[in-house]
């Protein structure tokens, strides 16, 4: 290590203490001018607890760098791991990740008594008739009507949409949220989208353009349509 090289830079923040690493230096220096930061006093300005986010920059650590480091933090007074981020990950994550964030097109009609069922988002230009049922880990698109089941984000993700060009469903589900059963002489709607409501349980119904403003990141499916 370069004397006098600073390897471990603090800012303070509201939510508490960003420490960013560099990404360059030796592992063990950064371990040891971790442990030699944290032990100065004036990191810690009363009783209060801290919350301090690793920031490691183009740095990959094993689970068990990771434990050490969160392990050093923990050992000072009065301060709590938040984050340890990084912008490396392995290749098998970065295929998990794949598998989840691409789109997966059906051209089909679902029927009744049939369940499909992607990793990632799906757009399906088709119907899904009454008794059929899609799954998606991500975001549902319909082409066409929706009058079976859909069920958006099946792996906890709260943050998906189900649009659809007529949608007439017999349920929706985003999560773990379930939509009650329409009324039995109830309309269908054109051009809908259903997304969960901030803090709230339940399924709102609204215009594909309004609920782009609450989902921005919907604008992401065009881009990965594209480029996978």
């Amino acid at each position: 290590m370069i004397a006098n090289q600073q390897l471990i830079t603090v800012k303070g923040t509201r939510e508490g203490l960003i420490l960013k690493i560099d990404d360059h230096c030796a592992y063990q220096d950064v371990l040891n001018e971790l442990k030699e930061k944290l032990s100065v006093n004036d990191l810690i300005e009363d009783d209060r607890l801290i919350t301090v986010n690793l920031q490691l920059g183009n740095r990959y650590v094993t689970l068990e760098q990771k434990d050490e480091l969160k392990e050093v933090v923990r050992k000072s007074q009065n301060l709590v791991v938040g984050k340890v981020e990084s912008n490396v990950i392995t290749k098998e994550e970065a295929a998990e990740w794949k598998r989840h964030a691409q789109v997966k097109p059906l051209v089909k009609v679902v029927r009744s008594g049939q369940v499909i069922n992607v990793e990632g988002d799906m757009l399906l230009i088709g119907d899904v008739n009454p008794g059929g049922k899609i799954m998606a880990s991500g975001n549902i698109f319909v082409m066409g009507s929706l009058r079976g089941i859909a069920h958006a984000g099946v792996d906890g993700d709260r943050h998906v949409v189900i649009a659809a060009s007529f949608m007439q469903p017999t349920q929706l589900r985003i999560a773990d949220a379930i939509s009650r059963a329409p009324d039995q002489d109830a309309e269908g709607v054109y051009m809908e989208c259903g997304y969960l409501e901030e803090g709230n349980d339940k399924i709102l119904i609204d215009r594909l353009q309004e609920v782009i403003k609450k989902r921005p990141d919907i604008s992401s499916f065009e881009r990965r349509m594209f480029n996978g």
